[in-house]
């Protein structure tokens, strides 16, 4: 049936999800870098405030994909 596989990975999600957020709840102030890397723009001007965390977005979606590829190649 489809809808079993589409299940797992629900649940595979959901404790993913909770491992992060526990790690971030546990850890958070330990975390204090990221977000202020080089290549984060900041730009704080009296009436706005714009920022775009690029470096720190790369550095995840490298995280992700060795993880996925991890999962894939065992799983």
């Amino acid at each position: 049936m489809i809808m079993q596989p589409f299940g797992k990975y629900i649940v595979i999600i959901g404790i993913a999800i909770v491992v992060i957020g526990l790690i971030v709840w546990l850890a958070g102030d330990k975390l204090g870098w990221f977000g202020n890397l080089p290549g984060d723009i900041r730009v704080e001007r009296e009436n706005f405030k714009f920022y775009m965390p690029i470096t720190s977005m790369i550095l995840v979606s490298i995280l992700l994909s060795l993880l996925l590829w991890v999962f894939r190649r065992f799983f």
